[in-house]
C-alpha cells in the first residue's frame, strides 16, 4: 500500500515524509478493520480507500487557509484525518453526531498519536464555536445551502471560509446562494486513478 500511495502522491505532486505516509496507511488499516463491525464506509477494498478516501481528501490541502478547521459530518474522519496528517501544524475539530464514528475517531487519535485533532460527538447546530474557525469543511455532508444554514455560526468573522467538497460542479446549488454569501473561489480537483469529477467550492460571508 505504501508503494501505491507513493505513486499516487507523485502523480499529484504532493511531497510527504515517510512518517506521514505510514500514518495514512495505518489509518486505512484501522478503517478497514473497524469497517467490518461498524460499517463506517461503503468502500471495502483498502487499495480503493487510498484513492477514494486518502487522495480524495488531501488534494484539498493546498487550498485551505488558516490553522483552525472544523470537519462537519466527518463520518469516519474524512477528509479531516488525512488532512490532519498532511497538515500537522493545523488543528482539526472532527464533528459527527454518531457515537460509533466518534469512538473510531478517538481510537485513531490514540493509535496514530494525532495531537492536532479533536473528535466531538454533537449535532452541528448545537456545537458552540469558541473560538471561531478559519475554515468549515464539508464533504458529502449536505447541499451547500444546508451546510451554510447549519454552520453559519462556525467561521471566524472576516477571514473565515466554507469549503464544500463536491463531485460534479454544483451549478444549481451555487445559483441558490443566500444574499449574504458569495463564492470566493472554485477549483477542479484531480484525483489520480479516480474517474469521477471532483470540485472544491470556497464560500465567504459578505
Amino acid at each position: 500500500m505504501i508503494t501505491q500511495l507513493s505513486k499516487l502522491l507523485n502523480q499529484s505532486g504532493i511531497s510527504l515524509t515517510d512518517q506521514q505516509k505510514q500514518k495514512l496507511i495505518a489509518y486505512v488499516s484501522l478503517l478497514d478493520k473497524w469497517n467490518k463491525a461498524y460499517n463506517l464506509t461503503s468502500v471495502r477494498n483498502p487499495q480503493q480507500m487510498i484513492v477514494r478516501h486518502i487522495m480524495d481528501s488531501i488534494v484539498v490541502a493546498p487550498y485551505l487557509k488558516g490553522s483552525r478547521f472544523i470537519d462537519v459530518g466527518t463520518g469516519p474522519g474524512l477528509p479531516g484525518i488525512p488532512l490532519s496528517i498532511v497538515m500537522p501544524n493545523a488543528e482539526f475539530t472532527l464533528l459527527d453526531s454518531l457515537g460509533k464514528r466518534v469512538r473510531f475517531l478517538k481510537q485513531v487519535q490514540h493509535e496514530l498519536k494525532l495531537d492536532n485533532i479533536l473528535p466531538v460527538q454533537s449535532r452541528v447546530e448545537d456545537f458552540p464555536a469558541d473560538p471561531h474557525f478559519d475554515g468549515v469543511i464539508s464533504r458529502a455532508f449536505a447541499s451547500i445551502n444546508d451546510m451554510l444554514h447549519w454552520c453559519d455560526h462556525l467561521p471566524a468573522e472576516g477571514h473565515g471560509r466554507f469549503y464544500a467538497l463536491k463531485g460534479q460542479y454544483p451549478t444549481d446549488e451555487c445559483q441558490l446562494l443566500p444574499e449574504t454569501i458569495e463564492i470566493d473561489a472554485t477549483h477542479r480537483l484531480v484525483v489520480p486513478e479516480l474517474d469521477e469529477e471532483r470540485h472544491l467550492v470556497i464560500l465567504k460571508k459578505i
